[in-house]
């Protein structure tokens, strides 16, 4: 009977401890204290963002996460474009955002397990814990190099996952996070000019080794892999990023402050790419890459107070807020780097939108125009747009209502 009673106890308290461990320890909201001087939105109260941000989830959840038949994997849906279902940059987006949602999301733990082992089930050839690009709507790999940017966001997913729910289940979280940043230094860095590389199929007599995809500059996130591995080699490539982004608004955008979707010839003469090196006719210009670079470089002063983060994106708030008159509505899709509109695109972008969202809230003089970013952001609706507008949306509403928090390893 003594001996019934004791398993009985072991069970329950295993069972506690295994329940306790997969409860959320940063449930969203999170309302996070970014750094002191910075700003949300002050027309509407912080609930009111707060229920906006877990209304959008939910229609973002339910469109965009697709579970595989049969199989505990799941993936973020590309729509079917290039008959793709998946690419990993969708993937990275949509771990980073059900870990940042667990608490409203009581599934989310589950959801984040299932994209973990989709990305598990498709590696990349080079770095076994990198993962191939793309997958077509049958489930194979379009090939097997690597995105760098989705791999980034997914080695970062890993770490809030670790800080969320702890590393004692059945995935490691920590761990998986320790080898994919591994690799990620290894394959996709240059660790000549410590530079970020377009991908893993880049090597060193590649002809493009010394260029770079401008929205792969992710600071934040590579603070986050120095604290969680201590290898300070990341400080290099945060280091001479920043001063490879300065040189180029001081070079090629002296008046708008961007940078081009592409930049070439790092390692001597930093310029922009030229028509159609990788993508389109407008690789040189502010497109649909650099985009995301005031959410990229402006959340990390957000979180970590980093002056360079400031300079740089108060640069592009003073130009835009001017260009536009103060007025959303003024907003193109797309910019030379002189600041003009790209003729054509009069047309609403939120994956542009958003990110000047979360540039302007590094300084109060910008209070009026974010308030107006976040009203025109929320008359949008998700039917209307695609899965990357949506995911950038998705994210950029989290960090502007305060919900964006950093991982701690201890």
């Amino acid at each position: 009977m003594k001996q019934k009673l004791y398993m009985s106890i072991i069970i329950l308290v295993s069972c506690t401890t295994i329940l306790f461990a997969q409860q959320p320890t940063q449930p969203f909201p999170q309302h996070v204290q970014y750094f002191k001087g910075t700003i949300k939105p002050s027309n509407i109260s912080q609930q009111t963002m707060d229920k906006s941000v877990s209304v959008f989830y939910s229609q973002w959840k339910q469109r965009f996460v697709k579970t595989i038949l049969g199989k505990a994997q799941s993936y973020i849906w590309f729509e079917g474009v290039g008959k793709k279902q998946c690419v990993s940059e969708g993937q990275g987006y949509g771990m980073v955002i059900v870990a940042l949602m667990a608490g409203f999301d009581p599934s989310a733990k589950n959801t984040f397990d299932n994209l973990y082992r989709y990305y598990k089930a498709h590696p990349s050839n080079r770095g076994t814990h990198l993962m191939a690009w793309a997958q077509y709507t049958n489930g194979k790999n379009a090939d097997m190099s690597s995105a760098t940017d989705g791999d980034m966001d997914i080695a970062y997913a890993l770490l809030l996952a670790n800080t969320q729910w702890g590393s004692n289940g059945t995935i490691d979280y920590l761990k998986e996070a320790k080898a994919m940043i591994a690799d990620i230094m290894e394959y996709e860095i240059n660790h000549k000019i410590w530079s970020v590389l377009l991908s893993n199929a880049i090597e060193y007599d590649s002809k493009d080794c010394f260029d770079t995809r401008s929205s792969d500059f992710m600071p934040a996130n590579f603070k986050a892999f120095r604290q969680a591995t201590g290898d300070d080699r990341w400080d290099k490539v945060t280091n001479n990023t920043y001063k490879l982004f300065e040189l180029m608004q001081d070079k090629y955008s002296p008046d708008a402050g961007l940078v081009p979707d592409f930049i070439v010839h790092i390692n001597k003469t930093p310029k922009p790419a030229p028509p159609h090196y990788l993508e389109s006719a407008y690789d040189g210009y502010y497109n649909y890459n650099a985009c995301r670079v005031p959410w990229r470089i402006g959340v990390d002063y957000l979180i970590s107070g980093d002056m360079r983060s400031k300079a740089f994106v108060q640069k592009i708030n003073a130009w835009i807020r001017e260009t536009t008159g103060n007025n959303t509505y003024n907003l193109s899709a797309g910019y030379t780097l002189a600041g003009n509109d790209i003729k054509g695109r009069y047309f609403e972008a939120l994956s542009f939108i958003t990110p000047f969202g979360v540039s302007a809230m590094v300084d109060q003089k910008n209070q009026q125009w974010l308030n107006k970013v976040w009203d025109y952001t929320m008359q949008f609706k998700l039917k209307d747009f695609d899965y990357y507008d949506n995911s950038i949306k998705m994210l950029n509403l989290i960090i502007i209502s305060g919900n964006y928090w950093k991982p701690e390893v201890k």
